[in-house]
């Protein structure tokens, strides 16, 4: 059985975001007590855990943001934007999961744990170079992917964000180098207002970020076409050496912000697809962080599906062909994507 690492501290739970914050502690709580009530924790290896360094932040963050974020500790409640509080503890729950990440990475990579899933909060993709957003004060998912190609040696990561937002964050940490390809799935026009097609890299990164937004209301299969029709062709002419996912589960049809319509199973069927490209691009290799995701059952058994395909041998597991429920706009969709990306990759013009 394939060997999984998870990232897990009651360190994350210390960010206090207040009462009526939809990023709320309890968000890992509920994720914590299906993992026992399943008897899932005991099948995982808790990695171990560990602070960002300064210089693991600054290759993607400013100095005065991440003095910024220091500069809070301590403090009893601050808001650094109108969706962004922070507490006493936040800093040291923001500084413990980029690190941790970043080990986890390190773990993966040294062949310790086949993949890895980051129980962290808070979450990251949001985060820019200078600016805390969007709940996000360090962008964890790019600190870990930065930390891939510094500190082990790769040479090509891939970075897909299935969140309902788009990662504008990961997105603009990587546009100029061809070193990381960035792949989102999210809901358009939507917070924060970034990711549309025509958004491809410059200069080196050219065509290395590819944005494919929806409408309202898409489920598993819809992404499903997506996810076979556009992103894994790309992703295996890219030949990635590790594979990391921003595992958002805010597009679940029970979430009260993201007006999506996905399912745990369909959670568990992109994981799949991506298990097969890291299968035959990078021995398996995949790292997966939490990013957003409101409604407590819904993301807490979206969690568990994943996990359970992650611990499933590759023989079984099982893909489930789950037709699109809006076949039309789904195919305009990928037509759009063939006409910009196809110039970048041709993959998508076979």
């Amino acid at each position: 059985m394939p060997t999984v690492g998870i990232v897990t501290s009651p360190v994350f739970v210390e960010h206090d975001t207040g009462p009526m914050h939809p990023e709320t502690a309890q968000r890992l709580i509920a994720i914590d007590r299906l993992l026992d009530s399943r008897g899932l924790r005991d099948r995982l290896k808790q990695l171990p855990l560990r602070d960002a360094t300064r210089e693991e932040l600054l290759a993607v963050h400013s100095l005065a943001h991440v003095k910024r974020i220091e500069s809070t500790s301590g403090i009893r409640s601050a808001a650094l934007d109108l969706d962004t509080p922070v507490s006493a503890r936040s800093y040291a729950a923001a500084l413990l999961a980029a690190g941790s990440c970043c080990e986890a990475v390190e773990q993966v990579c040294a062949g310790a744990v086949n993949s890895a899933f980051a129980l962290v909060r808070p979450p990251g993709h949001h985060a820019e170079r200078d600016r805390a957003m969007g709940f996000c004060l360090f962008n964890n998912v790019a600190i870990a992917a930065q930390h891939a190609l510094n500190a082990l040696g790769l040479e090509r990561v891939a970075i897909v964000d299935w969140d309902v937002h788009h990662g504008n964050g990961t997105q603009h940490a990587f546009e100029d180098i061809d070193r990381v390809l960035y792949v989102s799935t999210h809901r358009s026009p939507f917070y924060p207002g970034s990711g549309d097609f025509d958004e491809v890299g410059r200069g080196s990164g050219e065509g290395c970020t590819l944005n494919l937004p929806l409408s309202y209301g898409h489920g598993d299969g819809d992404f499903l076409a997506l996810f076979d029709q556009v992103i894994c062709p790309v992703l295996l002419e890219y030949e990635p050496q590790l594979v990391l996912v921003s595992a958002g589960f805010d597009t679940h049809h029970a979430d009260p912000l993201g007006g999506m319509s996905c399912t745990p199973a369909g959670y568990a069927q992109m994981t799949q697809r991506l298990l097969e490209v890291a299968d035959q691009c990078c021995g398996g290799r995949m790292f997966l962080t939490l990013e957003g995701g409101y409604d407590l059952l819904g993301e807490a058994e979206s969690v568990c599906e994943v996990l359970e395909m992650l611990l499933s041998e590759p023989a079984q597991r099982r893909r489930l062909e789950i037709e699109p429920e809006r076949p039309r706009i789904i195919g305009q969709i990928v037509e759009q994507a063939r006409l910009v990306y196809g110039a970048y990759w041709e993959a998508l013009n076979r």
